[in-house]
């Protein structure tokens, strides 16, 4: 795991000096070494650099950018498989001076061209430089475990693991854009491929970006999409065959992922899908695989004891830590530097503190994130099935009626509703799934914060609204069915874009290296391919997984309510960060950007104060925005 940045300059402003520059605004995420590579080509100045955080080969054959027959590579990531790849290359006559991946890499694509990208298994955000060619490769991992910006304008191509190291660049100019800004503070996070400024992108997952030195021309083309696997039929086999296969693919999938010369460590939850990981890895070792658990000193919202039961029932290395709501605070000042695009996700503070805690032993540790996308296991998917169903059951002429009922009526106006809480969101969005009652138009309605509507009264100007892939015609009706619909389109939108970029800030804030086991190409293949009754079971959410890990765990340990590390967002907004709200959220700070309606932020704030308690998401929402706004664009 490192970070890398860089540059190709066709204008010919950059330098040396510059690279380096932007290399060390990511030394938290490499603190064991630099290397920067800084060439005058005919076309362009190029650079790459490269912070590491050593994993694998700690020598100095490990250390990058690399060089290998007119290639020069600058890669983030592992790729897990290395070793088979560089059995298969030996083959073909290449010759290796160390036993990083990295080198394996950069020889396959000599070999394979971006065809290697097949055989890659592993998260990764690799950068080339292919002299031959006379073009720059950029390739990203399936789920878009790691990250890559890149910033194109003017004869000015930058890219980074974050964009703090883009923003470094005087090259750079700093434009928000509007719309990107209304996306986040609908959805938490800015969606692929946009980014919250102009001219800068996220390379999606899975897909190749190639920049054309002599024509200065970028195109992109996917290579891998999740929406293949769902539109084929669903494997023939029983439930209990299905048992042996699943914990098969998984158990080699999370083996994968302890691949090392560091020590290696899994953050233990309590819950199923990181008492999976743990279990199995346990299973097939032979030391005591070392687990870590953040706890709080609230006893009713503490999961911590479970997790220590789990880990004694398994024999793991355990490690617990109980924070105090005060250090949890004291993270939130420091998420706009860490998180340098606007993000609302506020489990990102307990996962920073768990990666601090974690670090001190292990310098990598496997997360057990995309379980709930892959096999079924969010709350709103009842909500589809439950619900979907019904609305859609009504004729659309009543549906349509009702609906243009409601749009004539509005929630203000309605004496007995008017002051409950969360009704006027829930009126919008009822009228919604009534016009459209589609798995898309609810998934967008249970993941907005601010409705559309919302907005439009929130921006002084006309927002456009930005593409999402909330809403995709990709499956294919022949395997079509609702739930799938949902995990799809989870897997391309809110994991990628809230979970890992939540886990991959919060563990390089601290140098440490986060694994996905569960987000393995043969696992994401093989979920998608299950019936959904082996995943969502008579309203039990991930069934099959927790077959598996009721034959390591006993059902009494497992079953329970899952509470997670609660932070009370609500209560600190009212008490601890009251002084923060009435600061950030004032007419002059609100003033420094113009975009909002001041008159319709303080009906909301004092909407809020007194007792409007629906409205703390918002709140929240818009206090991260002018913190990161106050931090990145003075």
């Amino acid at each position: 795991m490192c970070g890398i940045a860089g540059f190709i300059d066709f204008r010919k402003s950059s330098s040396e000096e510059l690279l380096q520059k932007m290399t060390t605004t990511l030394y938290h995420r490499g603190p064991d070494g630099e290397g920067i590579y800084f060439i005058e080509a005919s076309q362009a100045q190029i650079g790459l650099g490269h912070r590491r955080l050593s994993i694998i080969d700690l020598s100095e054959c490990g250390s990058q950018p690399m060089h290998f027959n007119g290639l020069h590579i600058a890669f983030n990531g592992e790729v897990y498989n290395f070793e088979e790849i560089r059995k298969e290359l030996e083959k073909k006559g290449h010759q290796f001076h160390g036993h990083s991946d990295t080198e394996v890499i950069i020889h396959a694509y000599h070999e394979w061209g971006v065809d290697a990208i097949q055989q890659w298994k592993g998260m990764f955000a690799v950068v080339i430089y292919d002299e031959a060619k006379d073009e720059i490769i950029a390739i990203r991992d399936r789920a878009g475990v790691k990250p890559f910006y890149y910033y194109w304008q003017d004869g000015l191509f930058l890219f980074a693991s974050e964009l703090k190291a883009i923003v470094a660049h005087p090259g750079f100019k700093r434009e928000l854009d509007p719309a990107a800004v209304a996306s986040y503070l609908q959805y938490g996070y800015v969606s692929f491929p946009h980014c919250i400024y102009k001219h800068t992108n996220k390379l999606s997952a899975a897909h190749v970006l190639q920049l054309d030195l002599k024509k200065q021309v970028i195109s992109t083309v996917k290579y891998w999409n999740v929406y293949d696997y769902y539109n084929r039929p669903k494997v023939d086999m029983s439930f209990g065959e299905a048992i042996l296969e699943t914990e098969k693919v998984l158990q080699k999938a999370f083996n994968y992922r302890m691949v090392a010369d560091v020590p290696v460590g899994v953050f233990l939850s309590g819950g199923f899908d990181s008492s999976c990981v743990t279990a199995l890895l346990q299973k097939d070792s032979t030391e005591k695989i070392k687990t870590f658990t953040i706890g709080t000193t609230d006893k009713e919202l503490d999961e911590a004891p479970f997790a220590k039961q789990i880990a004694e029932r398994l024999g793991t290395d355990h490690t617990e830590y109980y924070c105090t709501y005060k250090e949890a605070l004291d993270i939130i000042p420091e998420l706009p530097f860490y998180y340098d695009e606007p993000f609302a996700d506020s489990s990102a503070i307990p996962t920073i503190l768990v990666s601090r805690m974690a670090r001190r032993k292990v310098t990598v540790a496997l997360s057990a994130d995309a379980g709930d996308e892959i096999f079924a296991g969010y709350n709103r998917y009842d909500y589809l099935i439950k619900y979907g169903k019904q609305l859609q059951s009504i004729p659309k002429v009543v549906r349509r009626a009702m609906a243009g009922v409601m749009e004539n009526v509005s929630s203000e106006s309605i004496p007995y509703f008017k002051n409950q809480n969360n009704f006027h969101s829930r009126y919008q969005k009822i009228r919604n799934l009534l016009n459209d009652p589609s798995p898309s138009e609810m998934l967008k309605n249970l993941s907005q914060v601010f409705t559309n509507e919302e907005i439009s009264l929130l921006f002084l100007q006309p927002v456009k609204e930005l593409p999402t892939a909330l809403v995709s015609k990709e499956l294919n009706p022949e395997f079509y069915d609702p739930l799938s619909y949902m995990m799809a389109v989870d897997y391309q939108t809110y994991m990628a874009d809230d979970i890992l970029q939540k886990v991959d800030r919060a563990t390089m804030s601290a140098s440490l290296e986060g694994r996905e086991p569960f987000l393995d190409q043969s696992v994401i293949e093989w979920a998608a391919q299950l019936p959904n009754e082996f995943k969502y079971h008579g309203g039990d959410k991930k069934y099959i997984i927790k077959q598996i890990v009721y034959q390591y765990i006993p059902k009494d340990i497992m079953d329970r309510k899952k509470m997670g590390f609660a932070i009370p967002v609500q209560k600190w907004l009212n008490e601890e960060l009251k002084d923060l709200v009435q600061e950030y959220l004032s007419e002059r700070a609100l003033s420094k950007h113009g975009m909002f309606s001041n008159a319709y932020v303080q009906k909301m704030v004092s909407s809020f104060f007194e007792g409007r308690t629906d409205l703390y998401l918002k709140i929240w929402y818009l206090l991260m925005f002018q913190m990161w706004f106050e931090r990145w664009m003075k």
